[in-house]
């Protein structure tokens, strides 16, 4: 599965384009990897809207990724979950979703890392780098901690929180495996901002 370049997260607050529609044009456009992320509708919804994404990843040979919600990944048939730091703890989810479900988990430490790195996350994300407005995270974490992650962590490491087209250049440079956006692919022209992050990362 998908586990590097460009993660993209749904924001419904952001874009106002329907789920699907949102969806689907960020995959024409050249994404491979979507995490739905939901937070105001309720789980019935949610489990509808991750089949409906699931259907059309599926299309694209992307890799679908559900916030929060293990429960709704396994029963949407998505390839895997992406937990907080308060969500069921991973360990337990390796118990009920076998080896082949992938398995996120948002970090902010270098001791939170090092935990899910042997706890048995697929990968984990670490931010919030900048200061963002998309999801409260706590004080930004800056380019030298995303170094200091890297260099310590041996699986994936997706760096997310305020990464934008100004600022890209210099989280790549620490070599993180991928980074996770959300406003700075839907503010503006997405189909621009998507060339612009994927041309960047084709030359890293």
């Amino acid at each position: 599965m998908y586990l590097a370049g460009i993660c993209f997260i749904t924001d419904q607050n952001i874009c106002r384009l329907p789920l699907k529609e949102m969806t689907r044009i960020v995959l024409d456009y050249g994404i491979r990897w979507i995490q739905y992320r939901d937070k105001k509708n309720t789980r019935r919804l949610i489990y509808e809207n991750a089949i409906e994404m699931k259907k059309i990843t599926s299309e694209y040979d992307a890799t679908l990724i559900i916030n929060d919600h293990t429960d709704i990944a396994l029963a949407s048939e998505s390839d895997g979950v992406h937990l907080g730091q308060d969500d069921l703890p991973l360990k337990e989810v390796r118990k009920i979703s076998g080896q082949n479900f992938i398995i996120g988990i948002s970090t902010h430490s270098l001791e939170q890392a090092l935990d899910a790195q042997n706890m048995g996350a697929d990968y984990i994300g670490f931010g919030p780098i900048f200061h963002t407005n998309t999801k409260d995270a706590g004080k930004p974490k800056g380019i030298k901690a995303l170094k200091e992650i890297k260099k310590m962590v041996n699986i994936p490491v997706i760096a997310i929180g305020g990464i934008n087209s100004e600022n890209l250049s210099s989280v790549l440079n620490t070599g993180v495996d991928g980074i996770a956006v959300s406003s700075g692919i839907l503010k503006g022209d997405i189909k621009t901002n998507i060339k612009y992050f994927l041309d960047s990362i084709g030359r890293v």
